[in-house]
């Protein structure tokens, strides 16, 4: 015991602090490698890889000259038909790395991660609106700014989803349970669908916008948010803010209008950025 103790005594003397974050780091890296690969085919190659290796341990050991040299002469060029088989594994290590905190971290600092997520949900919304818009499939569209849509939320059903044309398309098919009320975005997230919004108080109004105008009217009077609206009769595209409603948009006006409302400093200027992201509790 006291050998055991004296051993490990001199050990840590020997041991810097820089030799231990060598060891921790390497150490996190295999296994993170190691998950990634135990997702993938390339566990299957690995252990074909690992067979050959023994076998070649084995040649060597029993003299079997002509086999140790084909399989040694082909470990050699193994490191080279390694990163030609395992491409798609590594490219995908490499995205995953992107998309670890770390790339998460460089994209807040350089402000990109932001912008390329707004510039994400708008095309997907001016993808659903226009998509919507030529099947005549009516839609209620809510993006939620600084006041906070709590009571509204509480009417509908948490989707909590990414953004998404094809996931906004599904919502509003004509008798689904979910494609009277309104959707709500929240930051980059669609946060509800099926709410219910309150109608506008305005009885000088147009007889031809049916309830989704009015409705989208009533929370652009009541909350600085802003509405997109596809009409089910004619198609026509229209958007409700700050009371007012603009109709008759195609896709380049609605980009240019949410553009105006996601980023309201300046579109392009990454420096004053702004991303309307909803926080609070609904």
């Amino acid at each position: 015991m006291e050998m055991i103790i004296s051993y490990i005594t001199r050990f840590l003397q020997v041991l810097k602090l820089s030799d231990l974050c060598d060891v921790v780091i390497l150490a996190v890296i295999i296994y993170q490698l190691a998950k990634i690969l135990l997702e993938t085919r390339a566990i299957q190659l690995l252990k074909g890889i690992a067979i050959l290796f023994i076998i070649l341990l084995v040649s060597d050991w029993l003299k079997l000259n002509a086999l140790n040299y084909i399989l040694g002469n082909a470990m050699q060029v193994g490191v080279f038909a390694i990163v030609v088989i395992f491409q798609p594994e590594l490219r995908n290590m490499l995205e995953r790395v992107g998309r670890s905190k770390a790339g998460k971290i460089i994209d807040m600092v350089s402000g990109q991660g932001e912008y390329d997520k707004t510039m994400h949900v708008i095309d997907e919304l001016c993808d659903a609106a226009v998509n919507l818009s030529r099947t005549k499939t009516g839609a209620l569209m809510v993006i939620e700014r600084e006041t906070k849509l709590g009571d509204v939320i509480r009417t509908g059903n948490i989707v909590d989803a990414n953004v998404s044309a094809a996931l906004l398309e599904n919502i509003f098919v004509p008798n689904t349970p979910l494609h009277d009320g309104a959707v709500i975005i929240r930051g980059d997230r669609i946060y509800t669908a099926g709410s219910l919004l309150p109608l506008t108080s305005n009885t000088s109004l147009s007889r031809e916008l049916g309830t989704r105008h009015r409705a989208a009217l009533g929370i652009s009077e009541a909350s600085d948010a802003m509405v997109i609206v596809v009409s089910e009769e004619t198609g026509k595209i229209s958007i409700a803010i700050n009371g007012t409603l603009t109709r008759n948009l195609d896709r380049e006006s609605l980009h240019r209008a949410l553009g105006r409302v996601f980023q309201p400093d300046n579109a392009m200027d990454m420096d004053k950025f702004k991303f309307w992201r909803g926080s609070g509790n609904a």
